[in-house]
């Protein structure tokens, strides 16, 4: 008798890690759609800093931004290797199942997700989603999370866990998804080794390929009717993108790439 494979949706952001994410469960889940959130206009997103952060700090993490450009140049032959030795591929999902939006907390979003109703939606690289989206239908939402959670919420989370010299807490959660930001009931969690030829650019590689066999753990358990959440790591931390400040700070006085 052949094993049922699981039923589900994708709601992801439009970047390199939906599409490996999307490939390493395409073997063993029928993805019935995947829905792609169009990237935020960057002035929204500055506004949206600015009234959380402020100025200086804003200002800061654009600078780094433009910095890491030159820093994932560097990194670039070290992120290939990951690629190679975790098979990771970055086909784009078929056009026939592809929807993009504007953003994941829409009405046709919702009407998709009614429409497919799938066994789990599993999320990666959206905006936080909305009440409305989590409760349309009555399915767990299932996300992978770069952080050790709830200790390293928000983003880089891996090199968060490094500056702070926490290494038992550098790596992967599978998470439920509820209206926080990384505040859901933790499925499964592993750390990652980091390599002395890894930086920045390459700790979320190693998140991802951690990551996603606990997210086929986690799909199984949701046929299995077994899926069981539980209390992460205190304490609750929420982080952002570092400054070009904290950065170089760090780099040099703490060796964190």
């Amino acid at each position: 008798m052949n094993r049922r494979i699981p039923r589900i949706v994708m709601l992801c952001g439009d970047g390199t890690s939906s599409r490996f994410l999307y490939n390493a469960l395409a073997t063993e889940a029928e993805i019935l759609a995947v829905v792609i959130e169009r990237k935020p206009s960057p002035r929204a997103m500055i506004r949206h800093r600015v009234r959380r952060l402020g100025w200086p700090t804003v200002i800061g993490q654009l600078a780094f931004i433009v910095f890491n450009r030159l820093l994932a140049r560097l990194q670039r032959r070290r992120f290939d290797e990951l690629i190679l030795r975790y098979g990771l591929q970055a086909t784009p999902p078929p056009p026939g199942i592809t929807h993009q939006v504007d953003s994941v907390n829409t009405a046709a979003v919702r009407r998709l997700l009614r429409k497919l109703d799938p066994d789990a939606v599993v999320v990666n690289g959206t905006r936080i989603l909305s009440r409305a989206v989590i409760d349309c239908i009555q399915r767990p939402f299932i996300n992978t999370h770069a952080g050790i959670t709830p200790r390293y919420r928000g983003v880089h989370g891996g090199y968060w866990a490094l500056v702070h010299d926490d290494i038992e807490n550098c790596g992967v959660t599978v998470h439920l998804v509820d209206a926080g930001v990384d505040t859901g009931g933790v499925l499964y969690q592993q750390r990652i080794r980091i390599e002395d030829s890894d930086g920045f650019n390459t700790y979320p590689l190693h998140q991802l390929a951690a990551g996603i066999p606990l997210m086929k753990q986690a799909l199984r358990d949701v046929l299995d009717g077994s899926l069981v959440s539980h209390d992460g790591v205190a304490p609750s931390g929420q982080w952002y993108h570092p400054t070009l400040g904290q950065y170089l700070r760090y780099r040099f006085s703490r060796s964190v790439k």
